[in-house]
């Protein structure tokens, strides 16, 4: 992995981006600080960071605990907000927009899963699915069908009515992949997602986000696991809130026999990702 400064870009370019720059690409940040006050203490966990993420592309952020790895993905996930720098997300800054706007721009553009599956236990994979396309304003026979198709597209149409405790994890984080694709995010946010799960359904579910990538979805992936990250096709380390290092994975995680005797169907089904 090469080194670069903290200023340096996934994809180099000049200080402002262009606005063909910014077609090409659903991030793009911009000397992104964060700083958070501790009582009297200032913390900075972001310093400065300049990155570029291309349409399609499926990105590993990796570094240590207290690398800035995680309020990194706070702020791409519209969850958090710089204290200086600017954010394009999909063509649109929203480094400093209203709290409705960006609500919204998150429920439109953003899907995440998390380590912690986050689902309700007492709603079905269905309706679980379903939960972001309750303030679409989408009609209920389009909700149930859209959600359908997104279970179907994870290995999971026919477990559209058991509840997260008759899942296996695995499972409950194909419902929260699902759920994080219902709405045809241009961008999908994973932090950490097989933290809980033993090796062989991490593999699986790296294998799903592998392929969705394939179908045209950008990915971005934290992880502290090597051999997790070893999954993206390029890999931007941090340390002490810089960018440290940035390189591609020219030989992507390898396929056991298992996973080769499913890929067939589950790339038939991945190739339907748009049409959600």
């Amino acid at each position: 992995m090469e080194k670069t400064s903290a200023s340096d870009s996934a994809t180099a370019g000049p200080d402002t981006p262009s606005a063909q720059s910014r077609i090409r690409s659903v991030i793009e940040i911009e000397h992104l600080r964060r700083v958070y006050q501790l009582g009297q203490t200032r913390v900075p966990a972001l310093r400065g960071v300049t990155l570029t993420i291309p349409r399609g592309q499926f990105v590993a952020i990796t570094g240590p605990s207290g690398s800035g790895k995680s309020t990194l993905m706070n702020l791409l996930g519209l969850l958090d907000t710089p204290t200086s720098g600017r954010y394009w997300l999909n063509g649109q800054e929203v480094s400093r927009l209203p709290a409705d706007t960006i609500a919204d721009l998150r429920n439109r553009h953003i899907g995440f899963v998390f380590q912690g599956f986050n689902l309700l236990g007492r709603s079905n994979a269905l309706a679980n699915v379903a939960l972001p396309l309750l303030y679409t304003g989408m009609a209920e026979a389009q909700r149930v069908n859209r959600s359908r198709r997104a279970l179907q597209l994870v290995g999971l149409g026919d477990r559209l009515d058991h509840k997260p405790a008759q899942l296996s994890g695995g499972q409950q984080q194909r419902v929260a992949i699902a759920r994080a694709l219902v709405n045809g995010p241009a961008l999908l946010l994973a932090d950490e997602p097989t933290g809980n799960l033993d090796t062989h359904t991490s593999v699986e579910i790296m294998a799903i986000l592998q392929r969705l990538n394939k179908a045209g979805l950008t990915v971005v992936l934290v992880t502290h696991e090597p051999d997790i990250a070893a999954y993206a096709q390029r890999q931007i380390a941090f340390r002490d809130g810089h960018v440290c290092g940035v390189g591609s994975v020219h030989a992507q995680h390898p396929e056991t026999q298992w996973m080769r005797a499913r890929k067939s169907a589950e790339s038939h089904q991945c190739r339907r990702y748009r049409q959600l």
